[in-house]
């Protein structure tokens, strides 16, 4: 239950979407953005079942909102490793996130670009998987539903977009992590994300038709789209193979 974050602080604003934030402590924000990723955005049980499953041979995937890199190139080694390379491309609007995914070491089936989702499908681009991770909070309302559905216009195959859970249970567990990541922006805009953060009900509410929301832990959200997928209306869902129900 949900009772101090029972409403989304739609107009906070993170460190790191300031041009003028601190240099160093942000490339320490996207250096730890690996870890803390690692640790609880659950991207290897999402690969393997909701990607690889439906990956062919050189199937391409758009990461949107890609930050550092580190889900884009995570995903090129399992899926190389796993037989099924997949070619992806990861975009930000940040300049600084371009540049320091591109200061990483990545494989050649990885590139990065700064640009938008709007931009690529204006361009006449369109993948098989389009996934974002920590994307949708930043967005309001509007925007939220216009991003779902120029992402249903790119991808051939299936959607795929991962993001924290607002709760009060999620915003205490993030608080001790100040020791664990010190001189980066990650633990403060973590705790502001929380509270900009979606529950499953209100992206249910929002999504365009066709689109799924699954509560995953810990206090992780996702919104799941099926190319041609003619569900009526977005529904809410438990755990994977958990049976769905309605909003």
């Amino acid at each position: 239950m949900t009772l101090l974050l029972r409403r989304r602080a739609a107009s906070l604003r993170e460190a790191i979407e300031d041009p003028a934030c601190d240099g160093k402590r942000l490339k320490a924000t996207y250096a730890q953005f690996a870890v803390l990723n690692r640790l609880l955005a659950g991207w290897r049980r999402l690969f393997e079942r909701y990607l690889l499953p439906r990956a062919g041979a050189g199937a391409t995937l758009l990461d949107v909102g890609c930050g550092g890199g580190d889900i884009a190139r995570k995903l090129a080694v399992w899926s190389a490793a796993a037989g099924a390379p997949l070619r992806i491309t990861a975009i930000d609007l940040d300049p600084r996130a371009v540049a320091f995914a591109r200061s990483r070491p990545a494989p050649p089936t990885l590139r990065f670009r700064q640009a938008s989702l709007p931009e690529l499908l204006a361009e006449g681009e369109r993948f098989d998987f389009v996934i974002s991770n920590h994307v949708l909070h930043h967005l309001g309302d509007d925007e939220l539903t216009a991003f779902l559905h120029a992402s249903a216009a790119a991808a051939r195959i299936r959607s795929l977009h991962n993001d924290v859970r607002r709760s009060d249970l999620a915003f205490a567990a993030f608080l001790p992590l100040r020791l664990a990541f010190p001189a980066s922006f990650l633990v403060p805009d973590g705790l502001r994300s929380i509270r900009r953060a979606y529950r499953p009900c209100e992206l249910a509410r929002l999504a365009p038709e066709g689109w799924r929301v699954r509560r995953l832990e810990p206090f992780r959200c996702l919104l799941l789209r099926d190319a041609g997928e003619d569900v009526a209306v977005a529904r809410v869902a438990g755990p994977p193979g958990a049976s769905e129900a309605k909003r």
